[in-house]
């Protein structure tokens, strides 16, 4: 298991992952270290605890936000893969009707 030191708001962390999650754990780091400066300069001086609870419930309801577009998303393809559906057996019934006129004709 890798260890690696990360910094957030100014302070270091070392924390364990696994080996060559390193470039990760770092990217994931940096994300949240942006997240807690922004609470922090939004919000003025906090103790430490506090400013990363509520840099935690920031990125905890951009997650939710994002989780609800994704389930839109899935519901909005459902919808169109059935649309689909439904022209195909329209198209399919089409042809089969215009064939039938064809091999009456014939």
């Amino acid at each position: 298991m890798a260890q690696v030191t990360i910094e957030v708001n100014g302070r270091p962390y070392v924390v364990g992952c696994e080996d060559g999650q390193e470039p990760r754990l770092a990217e994931l780091a940096r994300r949240v270290d942006a997240q807690i400066r922004q609470v922090a300069r939004e919000v003025g001086p906090l103790g430490e605890t506090r400013l990363m609870l509520l840099g935690a419930l920031v990125m905890a309801d951009d997650i939710s936000e994002l989780r609800g577009q994704i389930e839109g998303l899935r519901a909005q393809l459902a919808e169109e893969r059935a649309e689909r559906g439904r022209v195909e057996l329209a198209a399919v019934a089409a042809l089969e009707a215009a064939a039938a006129q064809i091999e009456a004709i014939g």
